[in-house]
């Protein structure tokens, strides 16, 4: 099933950059009440987009933390977890600068109180030193695209919002950082507009991971793992009659997201409007279906 990656001359393990990631491999192991998992092996490709769904206390977060953890049937769920179908090389997770994952948590808060900018330049410095001048307006571009507040780049980092943070962490983790795997854990929650987001995130070759309970996201992504009592349960491909449904419920989420911003901006909601949006609504659903 899976083997080590191959020795150099020296017999000392090859190296892995992080240009070689193409794939992760997650072999099953038990739920919660040591029930061995349905889904005994599940893949991710370069430029996968997948979501992990189920209730609260489901087991989503200890499978995103498996794969950053890079589980060797040393945690409770005692699964394993491979690179290009081999056990990845212990100093992936020894040297930051050749960890190939980035997990934006929903618990984030910066200790630095540099300005925004001199952060993400210093970064980019020690990742990208040749390119770091671009790579620093790229990250606050896409950062902002994510965010209902553009973030101002002389405020310190500790003054951003939770979606800020978040959206900065982000930006930072796909452009500054380059990390080929992205796990990312319940966004919807900080505000982030997330059909962007996903937008975004597809014009970067890389495996994107979500947690969610949101809709929009889980239907959008190539397949979705469905967890159940600390296991993985299913994994559910998208078919024709659900890219239907994902339109109709684009469309009620573009709905909600224009009261956000009405209510944000300090106006006030009316039937007038309300019927109006819901007119527009069905008359488009009307011409997908016709």
């Amino acid at each position: 099933m899976s083997g080590i990656f191959p020795f150099s001359r020296n017999n000392e393990p090859s190296s892995l950059t992080l240009e070689d990631v193409h794939s992760v491999t997650l072999l099953g192991g038990h739920g919660k009440v040591g029930q061995k998992e349905t889904v005994t092996e599940v893949k991710f490709e370069m430029g996968n987009v997948v979501s992990i769904v189920g209730p609260t206390g489901s087991g989503k977060t200890a499978l995103i933390n498996d794969i950053e953890l890079f589980a060797n049937a040393n945690t409770p769920t005692g699964r394993r977890m491979l690179i290009n179908g081999a056990t990845p090389p212990e100093e992936l997770m020894d040297d930051p600068s050749k960890n190939p994952i980035a997990l934006i948590t929903q618990h984030t808060n910066f200790l630095s109180d540099l300005p925004v900018d001199v952060f993400l330049r210093m970064h980019a410095k020690i990742r990208r030193a040749h390119e770091h001048e671009t790579i620093v307006e790229e990250t606050l571009d896409f950062a902002n695209q994510l965010t209902g507040e553009p973030i101002i780049q002389e405020n310190s980092m500790t003054e951003l919002s939770g979606g800020q943070t978040r959206a900065l962490l982000i930006a930072d983790a796909v452009i500054i950082g380059n990390s080929p795997i992205l796990l990312l854990d319940e966004i919807e929650n900080a505000g982030i507009h997330r059909g962007r987001a996903l937008e975004l995130l597809r014009n970067y070759q890389k495996i994107f991971v979500f947690v969610t309970h949101d809709p929009r996201i889980a239907l959008l992504s190539d397949f979705r793992i469905v967890m159940s009592r600390g296991a993985m349960e299913k994994i559910i491909y998208p078919d024709e009659e659900e890219a239907i449904i994902i339109d109709r419920i684009g469309k009620l989420d573009d709905l909600m997201l224009r009261f956000r911003k009405r209510l944000w901006e300090g106006e006030r909601l009316s039937e007038k409007n309300l019927g109006g949006d819901l007119s527009a609504l069905l008359s488009s659903s009307k011409e997908t279906l016709s």
